[in-house]
This record gives C-alpha cells, sequence and structure tokens, in this order.
C-alpha cells in the first residue's frame, strides 16, 4: 500500500501554479525530499516538457520508489538517493532544484549542506524553488507556525522553522538572487530564487 499525505494533496495546486510559471524555460528539475512520490509525481505529468528527478534518503527511497513505479509518467526519473550531507550529490547538472516542507525538519547545519549542494549542482541559468513556513524578521507569520515551531522544537531540537533573512544570506552565497516570494495557502511560501547566466 503507498503511502499518502493529506498535506501534499492539499498544496499540490497552488504550488503547481507557481511552478508553471517558476520553470517555464527549464529542463531538467532536482526534488530535494520527494517524500511520498505524490508531489513528484503530479508535477511530472503537469509540466511534461521537464525531466523530474527525485530524491530522498536511504530510509525513505522504497516507499517513493514504488509509487514512481506505478504512478509516474514518461518524464519522471526513477528515484535517486540523496543525503544532502554527502558531498558530492550523486547528480549531474541540472537547471532547476526544487524541495518541499525540508529545511525546517533539518538541522541548521543540513541547511547550510542544502545550499551549498544546490550551488554544486545548479546550472547557469538557474532556478530554486522552496516551499515551506518561514519566519520573517524573527518573527512567525502565523499563531499557527509559532505552534508548530514548538512542536519541531519538542520533536527535534535540531529543527525548526527557519529564518528567511538567515535563508536569503546562503543562497546569496551560492549567487541566487530572490526572484519572488509567493504566499500559499496554510500560511506557508513558495521562495523562488535565480542563478543568472551572467553570474
Amino acid at each position: 500500500m503507498l503511502v499518502h499525505s493529506e498535506a501534499c494533496e492539499r498544496n499540490k495546486g497552488p504550488i503547481l501554479a507557481v511552478l508553471t510559471s517558476a520553470l517555464a524555460r527549464q529542463h531538467c528539475v532536482l526534488e530535494i525530499g520527494s517524500g511520498t512520490g505524490q508531489h513528484a509525481v503530479y508535477f511530472a505529468r503537469h509540466l511534461p516538457h521537464l525531466s523530474w528527478q527525485p530524491s530522498e534518503r536511504s530510509a525513505e527511497l522504497g516507499a517513493l520508489a514504488e509509487r514512481i513505479r506505478l504512478e509516474g509518467p514518461p518524464n519522471l526519473r526513477p528515484a535517486i538517493e540523496l543525503d544532502v550531507r554527502s558531498q558530492p550529490w550523486p547528480v549531474a547538472g541540472v537547471d532547476a532544484v526544487f524541495s518541499a516542507n525540508t529545511l525546517h525538519i533539518m538541522a541548521w547545519e543540513e541547511v547550510q549542506d542544502f545550499f551549498r549542494g544546490v550551488g554544486t549542482v545548479l546550472r547557469k541559468p538557474g532556478v530554486l524553488c522552496v516551499y515551506g513556513p518561514f519566519r520573517y524578521g524573527g518573527e512567525y507569520t502565523s499563531a499557527s507556525n509559532s505552534d508548530f515551531d514548538r512542536y519541531l522544537h519538542i520533536r527535534d531540537p535540531l529543527s525548526g522553522i527557519r529564518d528567511f533573512e538567515a535563508l536569503a544570506e546562503l543562497a546569496t552565497a551560492q549567487g541566487l538572487s530572490l526572484a519572488a516570494d509567493h504566499a500559499m495557502p496554510a500560511n506557508n511560501r513558495t521562495l523562488v530564487w535565480r542563478r543568472h547566466a551572467t553570474e
């Protein structure tokens, strides 16, 4: 039986609306932390011009591979094992990277590894899209996000909702500039950074 995420079902439509524009000129996307594979299947099916490369850590790879085998469209590639801490990443250059609901479950050192890895594999021009909850100026965007952050810290003290400004600093260090910050349902955001050909 395939693992199912209700959150993925709820947010896939709004995220697709952002990706349709942000990735209109891209060709090969690496997804970090593909989880159940619901996003990968849905986005690949609705963005047929893209070659979509899903990835996961070893413990979650089996369930992801099974969904791709059963439901994946032709442009959805077999899942690969990828841990952001392991450098270099096992993938050739891509012109887009996407990740949803991952940075707040990583330790801060892993978030730094995430951006370093993106900087290594992302071509020029390239696009990075990250979906999830974020803080701005040290403030939560909603009371529910504050409650969620407390839950994250109880579950794992190294995790937590990240400050946009700290992420922007990591992105800038990799030659990325913020192109868009989209408000999403359930007090989430989709951040879009671009690496330009001239940088």
